[in-house]
Protein backbone atom coordinates (compact mmCIF):
# COMPACT_ATOMS: atom_id res chain seq x y z
CA UNK A 1 0.00 0.00 0.00
CA UNK A 2 1.14 3.15 -0.91
CA UNK A 3 1.17 6.67 2.18
CA UNK A 4 -1.28 9.10 1.56
CA UNK A 5 1.82 11.62 2.34
CA UNK A 6 4.10 12.64 0.15
CA UNK A 7 7.47 13.08 1.85
CA UNK A 8 8.52 15.64 -1.01
CA UNK A 9 5.67 18.00 0.51
CA UNK A 10 7.61 20.37 2.98
CA UNK A 11 6.91 23.39 4.63
CA UNK A 12 9.19 26.66 5.55
CA UNK A 13 10.83 25.95 8.43
CA UNK A 14 10.92 29.84 9.86
CA UNK A 15 7.06 30.39 10.16
CA UNK A 16 7.23 26.78 11.86
CA UNK A 17 9.90 28.17 14.43
CA UNK A 18 7.78 31.35 14.87
CA UNK A 19 4.59 29.63 15.60
CA UNK A 20 6.29 26.97 18.35
CA UNK A 21 7.83 30.61 19.91
CA UNK A 22 4.12 32.32 19.71
CA UNK A 23 3.26 29.40 21.19
CA UNK A 24 4.85 29.00 24.07
CA UNK A 25 4.74 32.98 24.68
CA UNK A 26 0.93 32.64 24.73
CA UNK A 27 0.85 29.45 27.23
CA UNK A 28 3.42 31.40 29.60
CA UNK A 29 1.11 34.41 29.61
CA UNK A 30 -1.83 32.51 30.03
CA UNK A 31 -0.13 30.46 33.27
CA UNK A 32 -0.28 34.00 35.97
CA UNK A 33 0.91 31.68 38.47
CA UNK A 34 4.29 31.11 36.20
CA UNK A 35 4.77 34.77 35.99
CA UNK A 36 4.51 35.14 39.39
CA UNK A 37 6.54 32.38 40.87
CA UNK A 38 9.48 33.42 38.36
CA UNK A 39 9.89 36.70 39.35
CA UNK A 40 8.58 36.46 43.36
CA UNK A 41 11.06 34.03 44.16
CA UNK A 42 14.06 35.69 42.76
CA UNK A 43 13.18 38.41 43.94
CA UNK A 44 12.99 37.08 47.91
CA UNK A 45 16.22 35.26 47.58
CA UNK A 46 17.71 38.74 46.35
CA UNK A 47 16.36 40.71 49.06
CA UNK A 48 16.80 38.04 52.26
CA UNK A 49 20.79 37.53 50.31
CA UNK A 50 21.12 41.22 50.62
CA UNK A 51 19.76 41.99 54.22
CA UNK A 52 20.66 38.70 55.79
CA UNK A 53 24.81 38.77 54.08
CA UNK A 54 25.07 42.37 53.97
CA UNK A 55 27.47 42.80 56.55
CA UNK A 56 29.80 40.02 56.01
CA UNK A 57 33.29 40.97 54.19
CA UNK A 58 35.26 38.31 52.22
CA UNK A 59 38.61 39.94 51.17
CA UNK A 60 37.68 42.89 49.33
CA UNK A 61 34.64 42.06 48.47
CA UNK A 62 31.38 43.05 50.12
CA UNK A 63 28.04 41.33 49.61
CA UNK A 64 25.26 43.56 49.42
CA UNK A 65 22.50 43.78 47.01
CA UNK A 66 24.39 45.05 44.50
CA UNK A 67 26.70 41.85 44.75
CA UNK A 68 23.53 39.70 44.54
CA UNK A 69 21.96 41.39 41.36
CA UNK A 70 23.86 40.05 38.50
CA UNK A 71 22.97 36.52 40.16
CA UNK A 72 19.36 37.15 40.75
CA UNK A 73 19.10 38.73 36.99
CA UNK A 74 20.95 34.92 35.99
CA UNK A 75 18.65 32.95 38.53
CA UNK A 76 14.97 34.43 36.78
CA UNK A 77 16.59 33.25 33.32
CA UNK A 78 17.82 30.09 34.63
CA UNK A 79 14.43 28.74 36.46
CA UNK A 80 12.39 30.70 33.89
CA UNK A 81 14.51 28.71 30.80
CA UNK A 82 13.92 25.63 32.36
CA UNK A 83 10.74 25.79 33.44
CA UNK A 84 9.36 26.33 30.29
CA UNK A 85 11.00 23.07 28.97
CA UNK A 86 8.58 21.02 31.14
CA UNK A 87 5.97 21.66 28.49
CA UNK A 88 8.14 19.12 26.44
CA UNK A 89 7.04 16.72 28.68
CA UNK A 90 3.18 18.00 28.46
CA UNK A 91 3.24 18.32 24.69
CA UNK A 92 4.28 14.64 24.76
CA UNK A 93 1.39 13.65 26.74
CA UNK A 94 -0.78 15.29 25.12
CA UNK A 95 0.24 13.96 21.92
CA UNK A 96 1.10 17.39 19.83
CA UNK A 97 4.84 16.58 20.40
CA UNK A 98 3.87 13.41 18.18
CA UNK A 99 2.26 15.51 15.71
CA UNK A 100 5.23 18.38 15.51
CA UNK A 101 7.60 15.11 14.73
CA UNK A 102 5.73 13.99 11.53
CA UNK A 103 5.39 17.60 10.50
CA UNK A 104 6.91 18.35 6.91
CA UNK A 105 9.92 20.82 8.34
CA UNK A 106 13.38 19.89 9.43
CA UNK A 107 13.87 18.74 13.13
CA UNK A 108 15.95 21.70 13.99
CA UNK A 109 12.73 24.20 13.14
CA UNK A 110 11.25 22.12 16.00
CA UNK A 111 14.02 22.53 18.46
CA UNK A 112 14.52 25.98 17.62
CA UNK A 113 11.04 27.03 17.98
CA UNK A 114 10.89 25.49 21.77
CA UNK A 115 14.08 26.95 22.28
CA UNK A 116 13.60 30.71 21.11
CA UNK A 117 10.10 30.48 22.34
CA UNK A 118 11.49 29.91 26.00
CA UNK A 119 14.40 32.10 25.57
CA UNK A 120 12.17 34.87 25.23
CA UNK A 121 10.08 33.96 28.21
CA UNK A 122 13.25 34.54 30.09
CA UNK A 123 14.55 37.53 28.66
CA UNK A 124 11.00 39.08 29.51
CA UNK A 125 11.31 38.52 32.62
CA UNK A 126 14.75 39.28 33.03
CA UNK A 127 14.13 42.40 31.54
CA UNK A 128 11.35 43.07 34.03
CA UNK A 129 13.96 42.53 36.94
CA UNK A 130 16.53 44.51 35.44
CA UNK A 131 13.47 47.91 35.27
CA UNK A 132 12.98 46.61 38.91
CA UNK A 133 16.92 47.43 39.92
CA UNK A 134 17.31 50.33 37.82
CA UNK A 135 14.25 51.87 39.58
CA UNK A 136 15.26 51.12 42.88
CA UNK A 137 18.37 53.13 42.12
CA UNK A 138 16.79 56.04 40.99
CA UNK A 139 14.29 55.94 44.01
CA UNK A 140 17.43 56.09 46.53
CA UNK A 141 16.81 52.48 47.85
CA UNK A 142 19.92 51.34 47.18
CA UNK A 143 22.44 50.92 44.00
CA UNK A 144 22.37 47.77 42.39
CA UNK A 145 23.23 48.63 38.47
CA UNK A 146 25.41 51.57 37.15
CA UNK A 147 24.79 51.50 33.23
CA UNK A 148 25.94 52.93 29.79
CA UNK A 149 23.79 52.61 26.83
CA UNK A 150 26.49 50.57 25.30
CA UNK A 151 26.58 48.19 28.35
CA UNK A 152 22.82 48.00 28.29
CA UNK A 153 22.69 46.83 25.39
CA UNK A 154 25.92 43.99 25.63
CA UNK A 155 23.94 43.18 28.95
CA UNK A 156 20.80 42.58 27.30
CA UNK A 157 22.78 40.62 24.25
CA UNK A 158 23.91 38.35 26.60
CA UNK A 159 21.18 37.85 28.82
CA UNK A 160 19.97 36.25 25.44
CA UNK A 161 22.59 34.18 24.84
CA UNK A 162 22.61 32.51 28.09
CA UNK A 163 18.65 32.26 27.83
CA UNK A 164 19.25 30.28 24.74
CA UNK A 165 21.77 28.16 26.62
CA UNK A 166 19.97 27.66 29.24
CA UNK A 167 16.77 26.80 27.62
CA UNK A 168 18.54 24.04 24.94
CA UNK A 169 19.72 22.89 28.50
CA UNK A 170 16.36 22.02 30.03
CA UNK A 171 15.36 20.77 26.40
CA UNK A 172 17.92 18.41 26.43
CA UNK A 173 16.92 17.02 30.13
CA UNK A 174 13.06 17.65 29.46
CA UNK A 175 13.59 15.20 26.09
CA UNK A 176 14.81 12.25 28.11
CA UNK A 177 12.09 12.34 30.73
CA UNK A 178 8.27 11.14 30.97
CA UNK A 179 7.62 12.32 34.38
CA UNK A 180 7.72 16.21 35.89
CA UNK A 181 8.41 14.67 39.12
CA UNK A 182 11.90 13.34 37.57
CA UNK A 183 12.60 16.47 35.88
CA UNK A 184 12.22 18.47 39.34
CA UNK A 185 14.44 16.28 40.89
CA UNK A 186 17.00 16.86 38.08
CA UNK A 187 16.33 20.10 39.12
CA UNK A 188 17.32 20.15 42.66
CA UNK A 189 20.36 18.22 42.16
CA UNK A 190 21.74 19.15 39.26
CA UNK A 191 20.80 22.94 38.03
CA UNK A 192 20.34 24.87 41.54
CA UNK A 193 24.07 23.69 42.67
CA UNK A 194 24.79 24.90 38.91
CA UNK A 195 23.50 28.75 39.79
CA UNK A 196 24.94 28.84 43.16
CA UNK A 197 28.22 28.01 42.38
CA UNK A 198 28.33 30.48 39.60
CA UNK A 199 29.64 33.35 41.25
CA UNK A 200 25.96 34.40 42.16
CA UNK A 201 26.03 33.33 45.15
CA UNK A 202 29.86 33.10 46.50
CA UNK A 203 32.54 35.93 45.52
CA UNK A 204 34.46 35.97 42.74
CA UNK A 205 37.76 35.35 44.55
CA UNK A 206 36.93 32.08 46.63
CA UNK A 207 39.56 29.60 46.44
CA UNK A 208 39.98 25.92 46.68
CA UNK A 209 38.26 23.33 45.30
CA UNK A 210 34.79 25.80 45.12
CA UNK A 211 37.09 27.94 43.16
CA UNK A 212 37.97 25.16 41.02
CA UNK A 213 34.33 24.38 39.93
CA UNK A 214 32.94 27.54 39.84
CA UNK A 215 36.04 28.22 37.27
CA UNK A 216 34.83 25.57 34.93
CA UNK A 217 30.79 26.42 35.27
CA UNK A 218 29.30 27.81 31.69
CA UNK A 219 27.12 29.56 33.78
CA UNK A 220 29.91 31.38 35.84
CA UNK A 221 31.15 33.48 32.79
CA UNK A 222 27.25 34.95 32.01
CA UNK A 223 27.44 35.96 36.03
CA UNK A 224 30.48 37.63 35.28
CA UNK A 225 29.65 39.53 32.16
CA UNK A 226 26.76 40.90 33.47
CA UNK A 227 28.54 42.19 36.32
CA UNK A 228 30.78 44.38 34.08
CA UNK A 229 27.64 45.44 31.73
CA UNK A 230 25.52 46.14 34.71
CA UNK A 231 27.68 47.10 37.43
CA UNK A 232 29.77 49.39 35.28
CA UNK A 233 32.88 51.26 37.32
CA UNK A 234 31.63 48.89 40.36
CA UNK A 235 33.78 45.77 39.32
CA UNK A 236 36.54 47.80 37.60
CA UNK A 237 39.65 46.72 40.75
CA UNK A 238 38.34 43.22 40.83
CA UNK A 239 40.74 41.20 39.38
CA UNK A 240 38.97 37.74 39.83
CA UNK A 241 36.50 38.67 37.71
CA UNK A 242 36.77 37.25 33.93
CA UNK A 243 37.28 39.76 30.86
CA UNK A 244 34.29 40.32 29.13
CA UNK A 245 35.74 38.87 25.62
CA UNK A 246 36.05 35.52 28.30
CA UNK A 247 32.80 35.22 29.16
CA UNK A 248 31.26 35.99 25.27
CA UNK A 249 33.57 33.13 24.31
CA UNK A 250 32.22 30.52 27.06
CA UNK A 251 28.56 31.89 26.59
CA UNK A 252 28.77 31.61 22.90
CA UNK A 253 30.16 28.21 23.14
CA UNK A 254 28.05 26.97 25.82
CA UNK A 255 24.93 27.82 23.82
CA UNK A 256 26.03 26.63 20.65
CA UNK A 257 27.22 23.12 22.53
CA UNK A 258 23.66 23.18 24.16
CA UNK A 259 21.65 23.71 20.83
CA UNK A 260 23.45 21.16 19.05
CA UNK A 261 23.08 18.24 21.95
CA UNK A 262 19.29 19.32 21.82
CA UNK A 263 19.51 19.22 17.74
CA UNK A 264 21.04 15.85 18.40
CA UNK A 265 18.83 14.76 21.28
CA UNK A 266 15.62 15.22 19.13
CA UNK A 267 16.50 13.26 16.50
CA UNK A 268 16.31 10.13 18.83
CA UNK A 269 14.00 8.27 20.26
CA UNK A 270 13.72 8.58 24.52
CA UNK A 271 12.19 5.69 26.24
CA UNK A 272 12.10 6.53 29.95
CA UNK A 273 13.33 9.50 32.45
CA UNK A 274 16.94 9.98 31.39
CA UNK A 275 18.46 6.67 30.55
Amino acid sequence: MHSNIDSSVTVPPWPFVGALSLRELVRFLRQRNRVFGALGQPIIFWLLFGAGLGSAQTGTSKLDYAHFFPGTLVMILLFTAIFATISIIEDRREGFLQGVLVAPVPRWAMVFGKVLGGAAIAMLQGIVFLLLGWLAGKLGWFEVVSLTPAGLIAALALMFVVSVALTALGFVIAWRMDSTQGFHAVMSVFLLPMWLLSGAFFPSDVGGWLGWIVGINPLTYGVAGLRHYLQNGMVAADAALPSPGVCWLVSFAFAGLMLAAAWRIAGTRSSGDLL
